[in-house]
């Protein structure tokens, strides 16, 4: 395969995919952890802290964060966590499968092969130390709503190229930014800071990989190919996006769930810090010709730009 443009960065070849998962094997090896072991499962929640940056909060910011007690604060905010955790496992289930679907039946010796069930068994200790952490944090199983969960099925099983590995990117770094905040946060309760500690160091490796995927697919690739995957990548950012904190997460809190839902679809704080967050992946976007008018609409009313 020959270097070839993709928007303004230049694709890689297949020998600089290979030296990336090379690489990315040989980082694995080096820092890879083990949940079961990492995390401390043992010691009661503490409800003296927080689940996630009270920044971070759908909340922050509005009228009904300035009357609620710190109780309900910590609380909220570690519902919310327990939601986002929630949402990771879902995606990380389609990740999964699309993965394996793409390396179906190709060379088992070449490093991106080997570097992609690597990836895999990544997602699976990744979930379950979420589903453990969503659980020590006395949160329900909080899942997207049913129609968001059918259309997850059918891009799992239709989805190939540049959308699955763009996709899954998109996923991946909102997650990373917002963990990079809880991580280094005394106020989060300290096993929340190990999880979110371990998916940074871990996912960025699965987000190195994802970018040069996305770079090497969309290789040579047509315009209209690229405009009808521009489109189809942001539709599934929104609906992963708008996912990552149930409804529920208010009532579960204790608050008016009506009004909370009411104040965070209008919460110009929370909007803001996702945008300033997505930067970086807007850039990517828009230097691989995924950043398309119609495509923007999209990333607006997911507050992504």
């Amino acid at each position: 395969m020959t270097s070839a443009t993709t928007g303004s960065e230049t694709a890689p070849t297949h020998s600089d995919r290979q030296d990336v998962a090379r690489r990315l094997l040989d980082s694995s090896e080096a820092l890879s952890y083990d949940p079961t072991q990492e995390v401390d499962w043992e010691t009661p929640l503490d409800t003296d802290f927080h689940g996630a940056s009270p920044e971070w909060s759908t909340l922050y910011g509005t009228s009904y964060w300035d009357e609620m007690t710190p109780d309900q604060r910590r609380e909220l905010t570690r519902q919310e966590a327990a939601s986002v955790a929630s949402t990771g496992i879902w995606f990380e289930m389609i990740l999964q499968q699309m993965v394996l679907r793409d390396f179906y039946a190709k060379d088992p010796t070449d490093p991106a092969f080997q570097w992609a069930l690597t990836e895999i068994a990544d997602e699976c200790r990744h979930s379950i130390m979420f589903a453990r952490g969503a659980a020590k944090l006395r949160a329900p199983s909080y899942r997207p709503h049913r129609v968001v969960i059918e259309l997850g099925r059918a891009f799992k099983a239709l989805a190939f190229g540049e959308a699955a590995y763009a996709a899954i990117l998109v996923a991946e770094e909102v997650l990373d930014v917002m963990q990079r905040d809880w991580m280094r946060d005394e106020r989060v309760a300290p096993f929340v800071r190990t999880i979110n500690n371990i998916h940074v160091v871990e996912e960025s490796r699965h987000m190195k990989f994802a970018r040069e995927e996305t770079r090497e697919r969309l290789a040579n690739a047509s315009r209209p190919r690229r405009q009808i995957n521009a489109l189809v990548i942001s539709i599934v950012s929104y609906f992963i996006v708008t996912s990552m904190v149930s409804k529920k997460v208010y009532a579960n809190a204790g608050l008016d769930s009506k009004r909370a839902v009411r104040e965070a679809k209008n919460n110009e704080h929370h909007k803001s810090l996702l945008r300033s967050s997505c930067s970086g992946l807007m850039e990517f976007l828009s230097s691989a010709g995924l950043l398309t008018k119609a495509s923007t609409w999209f990333y607006k009313r997911a507050n992504l730009i």
